[in-house]
């Protein structure tokens, strides 16, 4: 007996080559001005759902990003791991969704595949770094969630239950509880496998399907799915902008400069010197 397992990826911008043109005026990001990405961390939830697939036949993994139609590229990257199916939610009413908007509009996104047992995401997005989306998401559908997971250490398919380890600040602890849940995890977990080339060369030419539904019969446009609005069910006014509370109301550029540069003797004496130096105007003590 396999599991159903749903994995939330994004494509983002590659935030280590930042320029000035990153941000529009608005406050949001301006994606065409950086590289796009596969978030790091949401490789690393793939990984996790790839490896239960492994172990448990009959397992099928499901994957799902929102995006512009570009973001199509990191689904098929999903396709070439060992994914099953995949969807692209994207409408232009998805545009400057903050993460509440982002996380309702996932939560559709999955009622909208039918049943599931564990859902998968990283931790967060570089674009953000917020860490709200995967627990935001986890309430929106009623779900138990376990956050910063490096790994899954037992999944008991007959008692419906699942034990993780998750890392917290000095260390980590094993958390155990019943399917359905939603797991967040971390860049500790098990490197992500590299695509494999014979399922490259299947599905080199796939293209998303407008409204396909897994096991659809559209062909190569089968395994990837294009759903707007209206087919996730989705409430217009709780989408995008219109359902963002989160406004930028003004962005600073900060321009970081040298200051003054003092060489200090690594010796004892010049240690001392810069430790009472650091005491004296309470840095230090």
């Amino acid at each position: 007996m396999g599991l159903n397992l749903i994995v939330l990826v994004k494509q983002v911008p590659d935030t280590q080559n930042i320029t000035g043109d990153a941000m529009k005026e608005d406050g949001t990001v301006n994606r065409a001005a950086l590289p796009a990405i596969f978030n790091p961390d949401d490789l690393y939830a793939l990984e996790a759902a790839l490896l239960l697939k492994d172990r448990f036949p009959g397992t099928r993994v499901s994957v799902i990003t929102m995006g512009p139609p570009a973001a199509a590229a990191i689904l098929k990257e999903c396709l070439y791991r060992g994914a099953d199916f995949t969807a692209l939610v994207s409408d232009r009413g998805f545009a400057g969704a903050d993460t509440l908007a982002t996380s309702y509009a996932l939560k559709c996104a999955i009622e909208t595949l039918g049943a599931y047992d564990l859902v998968f995401s990283g931790r967060q997005a570089i674009d953000g770094d917020t860490a709200q989306v995967g627990p935001q998401t986890a309430e929106k559908l009623g779900l138990n969630q376990i956050t910063n997971v490096s790994r899954i250490e037992e999944v008991e398919i007959q008692k419906r239950t699942i034990t993780a380890r998750r890392s917290v600040e000095g260390g980590w602890e094993r958390v155990q509880t019943g399917l359905p849940v939603l797991l967040t995890f971390t860049s500790e977990g098990e490197a992500p496998r590299p695509p494999s080339a014979k399922r490259a060369i299947a599905y080199r030419n796939t293209v998303p399907s407008v409204g396909e539904k897994p096991g659809g019969t559209g062909g190569a446009g089968s395994v990837m799915a294009l759903w707007d609005i209206p087919a996730i069910k989705a409430a217009p006014e709780q989408c995008g902008l219109a359902g963002s509370p989160t406004k930028v109301k003004n962005i600073t550029s900060v321009v970081l400069t040298a200051g003054e540069i003092r060489y200090i003797d690594p010796g004892e004496g010049g240690i001392t010197a810069l430790v009472h130096e650091l005491i004296a105007d309470h840095t230090l003590g």
